[in-house]
């Protein structure tokens, strides 16, 4: 089972039991079938903040990916991080899920290129 830890600092509603489901469903059909997952939606100011912190870019963004074990092999026993997933429904509005899925491949070792976007293609459907 993935473990979703899901906080709303955005000031918006998010249907979070529709973000921790498709966060699920991605993950599990990237073949991840148990970890842990940190999930966050947060304002403009933090999405900011973090953006320029992480990759030196001063602006607000819809979301960003902060992995720790993606897929590598990990010792019996050990339970698998994920690692983190920031998304700013300011920036994206309703939209949300796209740019969730987005993140979660990069969690999962996915780059900027084809291969991702046919991958985002599968989960959009």
């Amino acid at each position: 089972m993935i473990k979703v830890e899901i906080v709303n600092r955005s000031c918006r509603e998010v249907d979070e039991a529709a973000a921790v489901e498709l966060a699920r469903s991605v993950l599990a059909g990237e073949g991840v079938d148990s970890g842990e997952l940190g999930l966050s939606f947060v304002g403009p100011e933090e999405s900011r903040a973090l953006k320029q912190e992480h990759l030196g870019v001063d602006e607000a963004t819809d979301a960003l990916a902060f992995p720790i074990d993606g897929l590598a092999a990990l010792p019996d026993g050990m339970p698998r991080q994920l690692g983190d997933v920031v998304v700013c429904p300011e920036v994206v509005g309703t939209e949300w899920r796209g740019p969730l899925v987005h993140a979660l491949l990069h969690l999962v070792g996915y780059d900027h290129g084809e291969e991702m976007e046919a991958r985002e293609a599968v989960y959009a459907a």
